[in-house]
């Protein structure tokens, strides 16, 4: 009836409990490792969730700006100054700031927010904002709120579409919220507004109309933005910076890569599931070599060899590998559901990642059986018998 299961496999059914014990754990070991790729590819999908928004060819932002959240001023006239170039075709000075919100039904309670200013009659943000927007953000102390920030701003959603308009407190000046956009939170980011650029200054009196954190540039058809980058670059001086889309979106995962500690803790949890896993493997298939001597020296007295026996324990290491990553790959998808519904964080599993981490854990039990091979060497049916 079994003739054509593989050895190796019976060799682990016969033993369940430890089967179960090592499935157990390299399923822990696949969960960690899911966990940790996913919250670090969330780390830099939800950094960029701006940069992907708006609408621009290229933009300009201060040499000392490393990541949105924390940018540093320049002249506006710089960004000005491209509208010289026959390429352009228009620019959208941005204002950043991180201001204070009072939550609406609670005002005991407040949390930072990000806000961004710009002047309505520009483009550069209609992927984000209505038309209608654009208009309502001429009326002063008027904003529109991030639909997908944390729930701690309030029910904002709620009470848009029991109210129309709800009105708030922004940095001790009331503002009235008519209507709401989509970008959702990051690591850095917990819930963002836009307004106008007249509406930024009353959030922020102190600021400078003549400094901006951000400009987007847009390009006529017909133009590559590579090409036009270094034509600014050229005529522009040091103290403003050019960069296409990619480029801008790679300076902020730079930044939660290399200048954070985030990027290396989740590299480090991955590294540290492989470890947990191939130990917890190693264990188990040297226990079962060990146990099995006898029957090992048995197959080579009867003229198998040792690639054979090799074989057999490079079965379990495979076959432990898929025991132990399906239940994770389905814990793994069941706390991606929790955990984005908590956080509004970007956790989905994907194709890519359910095949990169299968080929972790399969090489990391074919690495660990590889070890535990090292104790068939010593297999001598004379000695055994």
């Amino acid at each position: 009836m079994m003739r054509g299961i593989p050895l190796g496999l019976h060799q682990l059914w016969h033993q369940k409990l430890r089967m179960l014990a090592a499935t157990l754990g390299i399923t822990f070991a696949v969960v960690l490792i899911f966990m940790q790729l996913e919250f670090r590819e969330a780390l830099y999908s939800s950094a960029v969730r701006y940069h992907t928004s708006f609408e621009y060819d290229l933009a300009m932002l201060s040499p000392k700006t490393d990541f949105l959240l924390v940018s540093k001023q320049f002249s506006r006239n710089r960004l000005y100054q491209v509208l010289g170039f026959e390429e352009v075709e228009s620019v959208t000075p941005v204002y950043l700031g991180m201001a204070v919100w009072r939550h609406p039904v609670e005002p005991q309670r407040s949390r930072s927010i990000f806000v961004l200013g710009f002047d309505p009659v520009d483009d550069g943000f209609s992927r984000l904002i209505t038309p209608e927007n654009h208009r309502q953000l001429q009326i002063p102390y008027q904003v529109i709120f991030d639909r997908l920030s944390r729930e701690e701003y309030g029910p904002i959603a709620e009470l848009m579409a029991e109210q129309g308009e709800i009105r708030t407190e922004i940095n001790d000046r009331e503002f009235s919220v008519v209507d709401l956009y989509a970008v959702g939170t990051s690591f850095g980011l917990d819930g963002g507004i836009i307004t106008s650029d007249l509406n930024f200054r009353r959030i922020f009196p102190n600021r400078l109309e003549s400094t901006i954190d951000l400009g987007l540039i847009r390009l006529k058809p017909g133009f590559t933005p590579e090409a036009v980058q270094d034509a600014i670059l050229a005529e522009l001086p040091g103290d403003a910076r050019v960069l296409t889309r990619s480029e801008f979106a790679q300076l902020e995962i730079d930044h939660w890569e290399s200048t954070t500690p985030i990027g290396y803790v989740f590299t480090f949890g991955v590294i540290m599931g492989l470890v947990v896993g191939a130990i917890i493997v190693y264990q188990i298939l040297y226990s079962d070599v060990q146990e099995h001597m006898q029957e090992y020296a048995t197959l080579l007295a009867m003229g198998y060899n040792h690639r054979y026996l090799r074989g057999v324990v490079l079965q379990e290491a495979i076959v432990l590998a898929t025991l132990g990553f399906l239940p994770g790959m389905a814990i793994a998808v069941m706390l991606y559901e929790i955990s984005a519904d908590a956080t509004r964080l970007p956790l989905a599993m994907t194709t890519v990642e359910a095949a990169t981490v299968f080929g972790l854990t399969l090489a990391m039990c074919v690495f660990s059986g590889s070890f535990a091979l090292r104790r068939l060497r010593a297999v001598d049916p004379a000695e055994v018998f």
